[in-house]
């Protein structure tokens, strides 16, 4: 700019300002040459700049169903499809969606809509039993991705360095992680679909489960889509970006060799009973007629325990004496003692009276006086979260028309003498899905952990698939054998580096099958240390918030105009 006569003539410089007097090329903004856009490496000034400003993600209707498919494709990780490679893509759609948000508001709203996609594809298979609530409870639980989606902006919008690149790869997942851990409390359905779980089948994966648990893999799969996501989106950070996921694998190779392996300890025979599915009038006692049928088949068979599925002992046949006599007869006719399931309004220790969900323990002489009772419930399935307000449901779903009540504690069950003295840890139904469950029942000598379960509400969906993955997953965290026994399958078992040991029953199945399971001793890093990944992504957001809070801070205020 030259000054002649107290006026301003234009000069060639003055064609790479910006309207506002701030973002010339000396003052480190933004350079408009040629039509492009190119942002400075200490990242966007707002959420993206440089996105497209045409083309179909330029309307608001194609851009948040772009946003809803986005989320929902990590679906495709989980049983019953399976794609357990694909979880370490599948966020890649979402992140560079999100990546070129043209203001704050715009990618906390395509967090929002990946998380409503997320929340409906993961559960799609509640519909029937939720209908229309569904949507509400999706668009409720999608409001936890809106900070990610700010977060996601903020650290790969622009052009992102290489320092940018690093907190990315960092940071992104642990606000991911963040999610997962505020969904997975109970009254928000618990930890269902954490991104971990996806990787049940894969070896390495199991072994990174063991040092960190389900969390530590969850980390591991969001890291290497952000790194996946800076190759793509930025040249600047292609290098940066290729030798973090070289790092990550590097990681998963050593943990792999060096963490602690469980070791071995002996076998021991445990048989599941599934009688399949039982339906209309007197399905009860058909059931229990059912599953008497198929123990019987066990005798001679040298088993340890009889486990049967969730409820396979309603109300009516509990409450009558006939049915303590023949399950009684049942584990002498056997050698073993039985873990069945009871569904009846009962009376606890403690003199609280109501319906429970109960594991019971019988043996030769009847009931044995081991008791669980199920502490983490299902919401709408097993309670209504503020009936008073919410009531409602029962209407228009299958929500529960009476709230179960809750047990108090764990509780782990020595097996008699004949049976080596075994030591058992009982879980209920979704309660699988709580690592620090299974944590507790090992860190209380349980050599076995046995989860009961009745899926045959959803039995031709995704969810029994899913359900009996997780048995995987909570073997390897504690380096103990699991069984996952049902009604109607998919029941199954889990060696304790979470390997799967023998033939699993299936939905179409009937039968009963006996697993040889080797028992291991030691303990792992998870079992140790518990939770640290978790610990470990708060203290990542922490240091982020702090810098970016001494960066405001610093931040010299603006000149006169």
């Amino acid at each position: 700019m030259r000054m002649r006569g107290g006026r301003r003539l234009p000069d060639d410089r003055d064609t790479g300002t910006t309207p506002g007097g701030g973002g010339g090329p000396a003052s480190g903004g933004t350079a408009a040459r040629g039509g492009t856009a190119s942002t400075s490496g200490d990242g966007p000034t707002a959420a993206g700049r440089g996105s497209p400003r045409t083309g179909p993600l330029a309307s608001p209707g194609i851009r948040g169903a772009a946003a809803l498919l986005a989320g929902a494709l990590p679906a495709l990780a989980f049983p019953a499809p399976g794609l357990w490679w694909f979880a370490y893509l599948a966020l890649v759609p979402w992140l560079l969606l999100i990546r070129t948000a043209r203001s704050p508001r715009r990618a906390a709203l395509d967090g929002w809509l990946g998380g409503i996609g997320f929340v409906v594809a993961v559960h799609h298979w509640l519909m029937p039993s939720l209908h229309v609530f569904i949507v509400l409870l999706a668009a409720l639980l999608g409001l936890l991705w809106a900070p990610w989606g700010l977060l996601v902006a903020r650290l790969l919008g622009g052009a992102p360095n290489a320092t940018r690149a690093v907190a990315a790869v960092l940071v992104v997942p642990s606000g991911w992680l963040m999610i997962e851990l505020v969904r997975s409390w109970e009254g928000l359905g618990g930890p269902w679909g954490l991104l971990g779980a996806s990787q049940w089948e894969v070896g390495p994966a199991l072994r990174v489960a063991s040092v960190g648990g389900v969390w530590l893999v969850s980390l591991l799969v969001v890291a290497v889509n952000t790194g996946a996501a800076l190759l793509i989106a930025d040249r600047a950070a292609r290098t940066a970006a290729g030798v973090l996921l070289g790092v990550c694998g590097l990681s998963v190779a050593a943990v792999a060799a060096w963490a602690p392996r469980p070791q071995g300890a002996g076998t021991v025979r445990i048989a599941v009973v599934q009688p399949g599915v039982v339906e209309g009038p007197g399905s009860v006692a058909r059931r229990l007629d059912r599953g008497e049928e198929l123990t019987r088949t066990l005798a001679g068979r040298d088993v340890d325990l009889v486990v049967w599925g969730e409820s396979s002992i309603g109300a009516g046949a509990w409450q009558h004496p006939e049915t303590v006599r023949r399950l009684a007869e049942l584990s002498r006719r056997v050698g073993a003692d039985l873990l069945v399931n009871v569904d009846a309004r009962q009376t606890d220790g403690s003199g609280r009276s109501g319906i429970f969900k109960s594991a019971v323990l019988v043996g030769p002489g009847g009931p044995t006086g081991d008791r669980y009772d199920k502490m983490r419930l299902v919401p709408f399935g097993e309670y209504v979260p503020a009936r008073s307000l919410l009531g409602w449901a029962t209407s228009v779903g299958k929500a529960a028309g009476e709230d179960r009540l809750r047990g108090d504690r764990q509780v782990v069950m020595a097996l008699p003498d004949g049976a080596r003295g075994l030591r058992i840890g009982p879980l209920v139904c979704f309660e699988t899905a709580f690592p620090d469950m299974s944590r507790r029942l090992v860190r209380d000598g349980a050599q076995v952990i046995v989860a009961q379960s009745a899926t045959s509400t959803f039995q031709e969906s995704w969810a029994p698939a899913q359900h009996a993955s997780l048995g995987a997953l909570r073997a390897a965290e504690n380096g103990r054998p699991m069984v996952h026994a049902t009604l109607t399958g998919i029941s199954a078992a889990y060696g304790p580096r979470g390997e799967r040991v023998g033939r699993p029953l299936g939905t179409e199945a009937s039968a009963a099958e006996v697993f040889d399971l080797p028992l291991a001793r030691g303990e792992t890093l998870y079992g140790r240390f518990g939770d640290w990944p978790v610990y470990g992504a708060l203290a990542a957001i922490a240091v982020l918030c702090a810098v970016e809070g001494v960066r405001a801070f610093r931040k010299p205020a603006p000149g006169p105009p």
